[in-house]
């Protein structure tokens, strides 16, 4: 029986451990153990998620957040690297490109302890983004590297990783392995009555929170919409509510508490157009086959960009409104299989059980 440690912390890492742990579960030969980190602590980000998509407790309950990027995964590293010793995994698994991510990756590799990263390859290519960071530095010290995309397996290629002792594997997205799997669960937030036409909107990236004249630009274009265009539905984070409020601005759309995953996903089937600053939501959004403005100067997902499903627009208060009005109601269809058709965790186990075997 071949040990392996799974550490996760954050909302899309949840998701994607619920479908390649089920895959595991139904695989003889190998031992799950699972750490959550602690990164996203409140219920609406965290217990919600385990409960909703029946993902084991975690084994391993280390509760670290807040703090800097520094101390935070610092604090992580330690005590990783205490699990490790302990339970002697043959090998850890982790996932994204989050602290919890990069810190699961860095005390694995001083520990000798091989490392499989599940999204492997993507790059924004903006060394500005804590995540392109942790990812770059996660795909380094892993020799096993599962990728969503042809391009992905690109850019290792295109950083030398065929020289390098590491096998690089396209496997397909996991997250459309939830999206199908998960659809028949989706349920609409209690958070009141919406309207039966909306936008749904995300804001949480800190290249946009943390920057008032970009987060003052998305406010303006979000109110500009929700008045103009159609009415736009927003769960927001009580972090980026708070900097919105230290910043005098006004939200003036339909406001939701964070939502759990199968409330996301009804949002995702029932709205019009989708407008994100976030990675995974961009692809979520293609799922549904809807079309998706991206509030990013970059994304990890440009096939998208390329099958005109997405358009980036920046912080820039006039193309957002524009690309929201030409897109509105707009759907895109997932002609080539761009993701792997929903297969990606039964490869990903069936490479680990033969990397351990």
């Amino acid at each position: 029986m071949k040990r392996l440690l799974t550490i996760i912390g954050a909302r899309p890492q949840f998701i994607k451990a619920s479908v390649v742990s089920r895959a595991i579960k139904e695989t003889d030969g190998v031992e799950e153990i699972m750490l959550h980190t602690g990164q996203h602590f409140d219920a609406n980000m965290s217990d919600v998620f385990f409960n909703q998509l029946a993902i084991p407790r975690p084994d391993i309950q280390l509760d670290i957040h807040g703090g800097s990027h520094g101390e935070m995964t610092g604090r992580m590293l330690a005590e990783i690297e205490k699990a490790l010793i302990q339970h002697k995994p043959d090998r850890v698994l982790v996932y994204g490109d989050t602290n919890s991510t990069l810190a699961g990756a860095l005390a694995a590799a001083k520990l000798h302890v091989p490392v499989a990263h599940v999204e492997a390859g993507l790059r924004s290519f903006n060394m500005q983004m804590p995540e392109e960071i942790n990812r770059i530095l996660t795909d380094q010290v892993s020799d096993l590297l599962f990728c969503p995309t042809n391009t992905s397996v690109q850019n290792l290629e295109n950083e030398g990783f065929a020289s390098k002792p590491a096998k690089v594997i396209q496997v397909g997205d996991v997250m459309q392995d939830a999206a199908l799997l998960f659809a028949e669960k989706a349920a609409a937030p209690a958070d009141g009555e919406l309207p039966e036409k909306f936008v749904l909107a995300t804001l949480h990236r800190a290249e946009n929170t943390d920057n008032p004249q970009r987060l003052s630009n998305i406010v303006h274009a979000l109110n500009h919409i929700h008045k103009n265009e159609a009415p736009v539905v927003l769960p927001l984070h009580p972090r980026t509510r708070k900097l919105i409020a230290e910043q005098g601005l006004e939200l003036d759309v339909h406001l939701i508490d964070p939502v759990g995953y199968f409330e996301m996903v009804w949002l995702l089937d029932h709205c019009q157009l989708v407008l994100t600053d976030s990675g995974g939501v961009q692809k979520e959004a293609f799922f549904f086959g809807k079309a998706c403005v991206t509030m990013r100067d970059q994304t990890e997902w440009v096939e998208l960009i390329e099958a005109g499903a997405n358009e980036l627009v920046g912080a820039d208060q006039q193309k957002i409104v524009s690309a929201t009005s030409k897109n509105l109601g707009r759907t895109v269809k997932d002609t080539d299989h761009l993701y792997g058709g929903g297969e990606a965790s039964q490869r990903i186990v069936n490479e680990l059980v033969k990397a351990n075997s």
